[in-house]
């Protein structure tokens, strides 16, 4: 109702036909207002309804058919058969467990590395732009070359600068890639993902109020106590934003594993599993469909996950 006929209930009176088409009028003009706020938007939102949303619910759909595209058969519905046949499969649960494990120690230690650097950062010293550039720039490199310079230059046995340091303190140079398939991918997405993390707390650490650090500071707090219970306090939208997104992005990795490791067993998530049983060699589209589905619903989980963990670790901070 609007504020017409709210100041005619206050004062006792009943509201007229004219209050009520007044109050109409008002409600239209406060809607048109609304649209014309929304239209600049508008073309935005439909492109992203039209290129995520519509292949949503293709690839729901295929996930309840049969679909292969080595047999000449037409596609059948079967429901949730797909679905039904993933507790039975045994690498898809392995993957499963592996996408849990190489995202959770991504994102948390990314975070880590990325806050420091942020503290580090949020200081006033010569050449502190041009740092502040170089550390951005690994988030920049695309994926596949930052698992080919990771995995030619810093993991390979013979050239690479690991082993070099290896053998100067002593020891045998490895494969480290070979042997640590899982360590070797996680440690690239940490240098690639921990200057995102780093921009998003840098942000917040930029945006505190300066006067009540200043007046801790003055009622004699050490730099850990302020730290801990005035900034970290703030931080926490900002550390939870990292944490959202890295999650998000990071359970979908594919390229660093095909590039680093070639899709060694020990590092196979399920997005490398779900290419291997469709485009690569597996055929198997609508089983394929289901496990993409399945990956969509972890990224969720994971997600929520790790905010829930983050806001207990910061309250218990606070």
């Amino acid at each position: 109702m609007s504020a017409v006929v709210v100041d005619q209930s206050k004062n006792g009176g009943t509201p007229t036909s004219d209050d009520l088409a007044r109050a109409a009028a008002i409600k239209r003009m406060e809607r048109r207002e609304g649209w014309k706020r929304r239209l600049p938007v508008l073309p935005a939102l439909i492109y992203t309804i039209l290129v995520t949303q519509i292949p949503f619910l293709f690839t729901l759909f295929y996930s309840l058919t049969d679909w292969r595209i080595d047999k000449v058969e037409p596609r059948q519905f079967i429901g949730v058969e797909n679905y039904a046949s993933l507790s039975g499969d045994k690498f898809f649960r392995d993957a499963a467990w592996i996408s849990v494990q190489m995202t959770v120690m991504a994102v948390l230690l990314s975070l880590i590395v990325g806050t420091g650097l942020a503290i580090l950062l949020d200081r006033k010293f010569f050449g502190q732009g041009f740092i502040r550039t170089l550390l951005i720039t690994p988030f920049l490199v695309m994926p596949v070359v930052a698992g080919l310079m990771w995995k030619l230059q810093m993991f390979n046995s013979t050239f690479g600068i690991i082993g070099w340091v290896m053998n100067g303190l002593g020891f045998d140079s490895i494969e480290f890639a070979t042997k640590y398939p899982l360590a070797s991918v996680v440690v690239v997405l940490v240098w690639q993902w921990s200057p995102f993390m780093m921009l998003i707390v840098l942000a917040g650490l930029q945006g505190q109020d300066q006067s009540v650090l200043e007046a801790a500071r003055v009622d004699g707090a050490s730099s850990w106590g302020t730290f801990r219970q005035i900034t970290l306090p703030q931080l926490r939208p900002f550390l939870e934003l990292g944490t959202l997104l890295g999650a998000i992005y990071l359970i979908q990795v594919y390229d660093h594993i095909e590039v680093i490791v070639g899709g060694q067993p020990g590092a196979k998530n399920l997005p490398f599993y779900i290419a291997q049983r469709s485009i690569g060699g597996g055929n198997v589209f609508g089983l394929a469909s289901a496990y993409s589905i399945v990956v969509v619903i972890a990224s969720i989980i994971i997600a929520n996950i790790g905010l829930r963990v983050l806001s207990n670790l910061l309250e218990d901070n606070s």
